[in-house]
Order: C-alpha cells, then structure tokens, then sequence
C-alpha cells in the first residue's frame, strides 16, 4: 500500500470517528466537548472531500489506463490526480491550532527615541487599516503616547475567522530608514518598532489562579505623567508563578480596566506556553518562516527609496506608501505560500 493510500485510509476512520463523536449524547451535552467535537469535524471536511476527489480521479485514472478507448485522457487524469495527492498532503500537514483564532497585537517602541515612538505609530495605522481591509474588526487595548505624539506602546485586538493566521507574520521587528522631521541637516535616521502577535484565548482554555495574582490601582497618567483621573481606575495584574505583568489606564471603569488587563494576560500565558512547547521541538521550528521572536529583524521600511523589504522571503517591493496604507497582502499571501512550500516537501519526505 502507497503512502497516500495510508493517509486517506486513516482520514477515513478519522472522520468516521468524528462523526460519531458528534451523534453521541454525552458528548452533545457536555458544551466543551461538543465544542471539540465540532472543530474536529469542520477541520476534517476539507481534507476528507479532496479524500473522496482523489479516490475517484485515481479510479478514472485506473480505467483510462486499461481500456484502449480512453487511453487519450491518462495523461490528463493523472495530472488531476497527482494535483489532488499534494493538495490532500497539504490538507493532513498539522495546522497551527491557533489560525483561527483572534489576536492581540502589542506594538513597542524600539531603538529611536522619539522617532522610534512615532513609527510604532505608523506600524498601528498600518496594522489596523490591514485588518480593516481583510474584514476584521479592531478594538484598542491600551494606549501609552509619548509627549512626541508617537507611542511607547499600543495593545489592540484584531477579530475575525482566521485572523491569527494572517497577523502571526507582523511578529518580530520592524525597521524604519528615514529622515526625521526635526533633522535639519537631512540625515537618515534608522529607529525600530516590536510587534508580538498572540492568539486571543477564552477563559477555559487558560486558567488562571485568582491567587496567582496581585492586584493593584491607581490613578491614571497622561504622556507626561500627570493624572488625568481623579479615581484609581487604572489596574495592573502581576501573575507571580511568571512574573508577567499587565497594566491597564484607559477605561475610567477600575472592572473594564481589569477585564482588559487580563485578556492579555490570558494571551501573554497562552503564548508563553507555545513559546515553551516549540523551544520543546527546535527541529521541527526551523521549518517554520522566521518563527517571528520579537528581537528577529523582519523588515526594513526604505522612505528615501520607497521601498519595503521582507528578509524571511527576500521579498522587496517599491511602493511603501500603498503598503503603509495596508496593502500588506502580497507580502502575506507569499509568506503563507512559503509556509505551504515547506510544509508540502516535509510531507512528502
């Protein structure tokens, strides 16, 4: 038996399998499990159709071969079959179960000073007209201007089906070459902006210990420092078993400012967490583009030159004005068919 022949084999029982999970009743009343369920089956669908497609181009395939009338479309059909085969390998590779998940994106500013702050701005605008255009919705976070009118930092969330699986590659960082508006004598100044993109998770799928954090408020400050509430509205959650710790100002709610706080908490705890599994699996990592470490380089943005590189790919284009108004899908459409590429030689290795 064929290697594909094993893999549809096992597809099937595996959507057999699934099948019955969701007909069975203490499955269906238990809403977790039922949750799993589902996903398992819609994540088996796809793969299970081009399953069956492969089977019948292969049967067709068999007959042209063996009956001297239809011995003119072999060539055809086995071109058909053979598409459907690397579509269906890339269909069983394992997707990242976060894909399609929301993210919360933290944009930091870098090396630069002031000029650092305003394009850690400039990757916000960008960032959220992207989302904007590809459907998702948006949500700020958190906010922390500088006194330059950029941001030390800005937290915002991106929702919508698949949002992880388009946002994953902004993380890293990003690299501005340009002149600065107070440079009188013209110099090019070079100053970055981290982006770290993390899947935005439900409560049951992090739990946190109440008393595994420490709590604190106070009043909320403006870039300069000064208050700008009369109230502790503002909170700050330190998770002590990580050391991770989150702040939240901008609600004059102290419960909005905490619920906020701790869905990046939840996120920072869930990446955290991947972060350790895959440090677990370095062999398998270095197939993966980049791997996206916020203190990785992945691109340069050229302002005299008008032009925007993407080192991962080696993937330049002269037009970065477009790209800063969010035309990004060229440079994530071809990081996810790299991502396809290497992930298709690995199965068929």
């Amino acid at each position: 038996m064929s290697t594909i022949d094993r893999l549809v084999d096992e597809l099937e029982r595996s959507y057999a399998e699934a099948q019955e999970r969701m007909s069975d009743p203490a499955v269906y009343n238990d809403h977790r499990r039922a949750a799993d369920a589902g996903r398992r089956l819609k994540e088996l669908e796809g793969p299970f159709r081009l399953a069956e497609a492969w089977r019948r181009a292969s049967a067709d395939l068999d007959a042209a071969r063996s009956d001297p009338e239809l011995a003119s479309l072999a060539a055809e059909i086995e071109s058909e079959a053979e598409r459907l085969e690397d579509e269906l390998k890339l269909a069983l590779v394992e997707k990242d179960p976060a894909d399609e998940k929301d993210v919360i994106v933290e944009i930091r500013q870098g090396v630069g000073g002031d000029e650092a702050a305003l394009w850690a701005g400039d990757l916000y605008r960008m960032l959220t007209r992207y989302a904007e255009r590809r459907a998702f919705r948006t949500e700020t976070l958190a906010t922390s201007e500088n006194e330059a009118g950029g941001f030390k930092e800005v937290v915002f969330a991106v929702k919508g089906q698949g949002a992880y699986s388009v946002f994953k590659y902004e993380g890293g960082t990003h690299r501005v070459q340009r002149v600065p508006e107070t440079e009188s004598q013209g110099r090019i100044h070079t100053s970055t902006a981290t982006v770290a993109v993390m899947p935005e998770v439900e409560d049951v799928e992090v739990s946190v210990d109440e008393k595994d954090l420490k709590i604190d408020v106070y009043r909320s400050t403006g870039p300069g420092g000064q208050s700008v509430n009369t109230t502790d509205s503002a909170v700050r959650i330190t998770h002590l078993p990580t050391g991770i710790v989150v702040a939240m100002q901008d609600e004059r709610s102290q419960l909005q400012n905490r619920e906020k706080a701790m869905r990046v908490l939840r996120a920072r705890l869930y990446e955290a967490e991947r972060e350790r599994q895959r440090a677990e699996v370095a062999a398998a990592r270095r197939s993966q583009i980049g791997g996206a470490e916020r203190a990785e380089k992945i691109r340069t943005y050229n302002f005299p030159e008008n032009r925007l590189t993407d080192h991962r790919i080696k993937l330049t284009a002269h037009r970065l004005d477009q790209v800063l108004g969010g035309e990004l899908d060229e440079f994530t459409d071809a990081l996810q068919a790299e991502d396809r590429r290497r992930a298709l030689a690995a199965a068929s290795a």
